[in-house]
């Protein structure tokens, strides 16, 4: 036997291994692609309505002059308005806010419907009194903190409150 014979006879065996190996893998591949495949025939229908529900448009495109189907009625709800800040009147401050000195004499307030206490307040005048309700007041008779403590009183408030206190003390 010569060389040549010898090569050819094994390069003939190493392509005829090659392509059973080939064959083989291609065989395989096959059987497994039918059996995947029947999978998705069995379940096709529903498998294919998912697909369409996952990729369905959002919305719709109309061009002019095509007719609109018309989506069901919507009842439009009205806006809720801000709330009106309302006033309070003098009693309803006084019970708020001035009650808890004006009620017991706390810090030297003068109580409400003592004549004696009010009379050296009333002296200097009732603005000097609104004006000391409304910035605060700091002296000889006592503290008064601005607007009572209670600063989300408006000045016209203050004022109602303080002539209350002061027609309910003389």
């Amino acid at each position: 036997m010569s060389r040549d014979q010898k090569f050819f006879d094994m390069y003939s065996l190493v392509i005829g291994v090659l392509a059973a190996f080939s064959l083989a893998i291609f065989v395989t591949v096959s059987k497994i692609s039918d059996m995947t495949q029947e999978v998705y025939v069995r379940e096709g229908a529903e498998y294919q309505a998912s697909i369409l529900e996952r990729i369905k448009p959002v919305g719709q495109v109309y061009l002019p002059g095509e007719e609109v189907a018309s989506a069901a009625p919507t009842v439009a709800t009205p806006p809720v308005p801000e709330p009106v800040a309302t006033t309070m009147s003098g009693p309803q401050v006084y019970n708020s806010s001035c009650l808890v000195c004006h009620g017991a004499g706390i810090g030297g307030a003068p109580v409400l419907g003592d004549a004696d206490a009010w009379s050296e307040r009333l002296a200097k005048g009732n603005d000097m009194l609104v004006q000391n309700a409304i910035i605060g007041f700091v002296g000889d008779l006592g503290a008064m903190p601005a607007k009572g403590g209670n600063v989300a009183l408006s000045d016209e408030e203050v004022t109602a409150a303080v002539e209350y206190m002061i027609a309910e003390s003389q």
